[in-house]
């Protein structure tokens, strides 16, 4: 399909070339929500496979570049908003195309809410106000309202959005490297307060641990880098679509993988595998602990890191589920008005504005029911993303085994 018959069939589209390939890169790796994702598996890893846990991620890094090769491959030939949906459903029919289609739009409803809920709670950490987050009804308020300003921030343009986005991830990953160079510097001074230990090379051999720990460590692994393909979920508003979004989403791995290792190897060296597996049940406030432990006053700035990744991710999160639904509906997988695209934005309003509002309601509805149901019912977007993410990559195998076929009796 060319770039001419797409637009044929898509009377209302959405705003081409509203962003480069430097700006899908950023949104593709706050998608990921690095220091969130960190701080939430670092620990839990640290449990399974002792000072191994950055072999773990290096070792996880392998099947999410394939993916994301497939997703690169895929948009090439089909350079649609909805990815999955659009590239499994001209491979293996609509059906496949429908069920990975709403895995997407899923994963969507199910973490927006966590995620705003931890940048809320981590920004009232950074400024001192520890009250405001033991008031639920507080918090949870403020997390609603943050949802519904990065939806508006959403709405109004991807131009904006990718502004945002920018400004977001510079914060965070200053944040990040500060606190690795600081706690790195800390192990080689003897100054740590912790079971410090100086990292060493067979750090990164993931079979270090061996057995069945090994096997849940990947999977925790693999759970840190999804989200990059928000970037190839942007492919209509992207600047040279064929090949941009593709190589944005590769790209984002790759920088992720570096990200991870550092923090990682920073965080097992000062902490040491004793403090982090006592305190695994902690989740994402592990790095609370450690920041300050580490850094004493300057806690903050771990803090900020955590929030601003969370804040990130709130946005770009929503922006796969609001495509997805967009790409439906234009097949008629969905009713037709979540395929209307704002007159002025060129953003697609309504779909967007009910992801959110799904996400919402779940998020409260959960949150009165238990105080830990919540993140419980987060376990299940690992089976929804190993899902979406096989589909694809399985279309990607199917799409291209039928054309070589056709290619070589062509030039035979």
């Amino acid at each position: 399909m060319t770039n001419a018959t797409a637009e044929a069939d898509r009377p209302e589209g959405l705003k081409p070339d509203a962003i480069g390939f430097l700006d899908a890169l950023v949104i593709g790796l706050n998608a990921t929500s690095p220091a969130y994702s960190l701080a939430a598996v670092v620990g839990p890893i640290a449990v399974l496979v002792g000072v191994y846990a950055p072999g773990v991620m290096l070792a996880s890094f392998v099947p999410m570049l394939l993916i994301a090769s497939a997703f690169y491959y895929l948009n090439r030939v089909d350079q649609d908003c909805g990815t999955t949906f659009s590239w499994v459903t001209r491979a293996m029919g609509p059906w496949a195309g429908w069920l990975g289609g709403w895995a997407i739009t899923m994963t969507g409803v199910l973490v927006v809410g966590s995620l705003a809920d931890v940048a809320v709670t981590f920004a009232l950490l950074a400024v001192g106000l520890d009250s405001w987050v033991e008031n639920e009804a507080a918090r949870q308020t403020l997390a609603v309202l943050l949802i519904i300003v990065m939806t508006a921030v959403c709405v109004i343009g991807t131009e904006v959005s990718a502004r945002v986005q920018n400004v977001l991830i510079v914060a965070q990953v200053v944040c990040l490297l500060i606190f690795a160079v600081v706690a790195l510097y800390r192990v080689y001074a003897g100054t740590g307060s912790l079971g410090s230990t100086e990292p060493s090379i067979d750090w990164l051999n993931p079979f270090g641990a061996g057995g069945a720990s090994l096997t849940g460590a990947l999977l925790l692994g693999v759970f840190i880098y999804w989200g990059w393909e928000s970037a190839v979920n942007l492919t209509e508003e992207t600047e040279n679509s064929v090949s941009a979004p593709g190589k944005a989403g590769v790209w984002s791995t790759v920088v992720l993988l570096v990200t991870y290792l550092s923090v990682a190897i920073a965080v097992v060296a000062y902490a040491g595998t004793a403090f982090l597996t006592e305190n695994a049940d902690e989740e994402e406030f592990i790095f609370s602990l450690l920041a300050d432990e580490a850094m004493g006053g300057w806690d903050w700035i771990v803090l900020l890191a955590v929030s601003t990744s969370a804040i990130a991710s709130t946005q770009t999160t929503i922006i796969p589920a609001s495509r997805t639904a967009l790409s439906m509906a234009r097949r008629h997988a969905l009713p037709h008005h979540f395929a209307r695209i704002h007159p002025r934005f060129r953003t697609p309003d309504v779909s967007t504005w009910w992801v959110a509002a799904i996400a919402i309601v779940w998020y409260v509805v959960v949150a009165q029911i238990s105080e830990n149901a919540l993140f419980d019912s987060l376990t299940a977007l690992s089976l929804l993303i190993a899902f979406y993410y096989a589909l694809t990559g399985l279309a990607c195998a199917v799409f291209y085994s039928a054309i070589s076929p056709r290619a070589s009796s062509s030039s035979s």
